[in-house]
């Protein structure tokens, strides 16, 4: 029992948001094999980045993010920017790319924030697990349910854009760069926010999380309401 109320704070929101994209896509809805294999190719994603990281640390190019914070915030903006973003975007989207645009039922623009979205909930379990010893229980509730949100947003801006561009037959190369740098640049801004001051800086992250949330949630009502008319 003890067990299973440690990990609460990761499964528990991973399961309230698989059930919320679900329901989302009611009218003509993902196989659900699909769905998990999404899923486990963001955990997945997840060592893809941290080996991303690693290779970064032999070359010489990773740093502390907290001790950057302390000592000179440009120098986090950059990395934040540059490196941090990049990195966890890229790691997402390269299975997106590789497995997920293979799919026939990939046959909708809402599909694609949909699979885009169950990558990131696969690769925030796989974080929040990772940072689960180093929390308290109030820390480790915050950052459960922030986690899948932050990634699942990200991730659906290049999600939308090339399953539109796929869908539509056009090339989606020129779509990958710059959907995937939009994404990268707001991770990497939010990041730099949240690591430079995270008490201080704790509502301009908020406000801007939930500027893209509304961006999102607009384009799934709209998608939603064109699913419907299709019927």
């Amino acid at each position: 029992m003890g067990q299973l109320l440690a990990i609460a704070p990761i499964a528990v929101p991973v399961l309230f948001w698989a059930g919320y994209h679900y329901h989302k896509d009611r009218h003509l809805p993902e196989p659900t094999g699909h769905l998990v294999l999404t899923f486990l190719l963001g955990m997945l994603a997840a060592g893809i980045s941290a080996g991303l990281y690693e290779a970064l640390g032999i070359i010489g190019l990773r740093h502390d993010a907290g001790y950057l914070a302390e000592t000179n915030p440009w120098a986090l903006l950059a990395y934040a920017v540059l490196v941090i973003g990049p990195i966890e975007e890229i790691a997402k989207l390269l299975p997106f790319l590789i497995v997920v645009l293979r799919f026939k039922e990939l046959d909708e623009p809402m599909d694609g924030i949909i699979y885009a979205s169950f990558i990131g909930l696969g690769y925030a379990t796989v974080e929040n697990w990772q940072y689960l010893e180093f929390m308290d229980t109030f820390e480790a509730i915050a950052r459960g349910f922030a986690s899948p949100v932050i990634h699942m947003l990200f991730a659906s801006i290049w999600g939308h854009w090339i399953t539109q561009a796929h869908i539509s037959g056009r090339a989606i190369t020129i779509t990958v760069i710059v959907s995937t740098a939009v994404a990268a640049l707001l991770h990497g801004i939010y990041d730099f926010i949240v690591i430079l001051n995270p008490r201080f800086a704790l509502p301009v992250a908020a406000m801007m999380i939930v500027a893209i949330w509304l961006w999102r949630l607009k384009v799934l009502r709209s998608l939603h309401r064109e699913a419907s008319q299709d019927r």
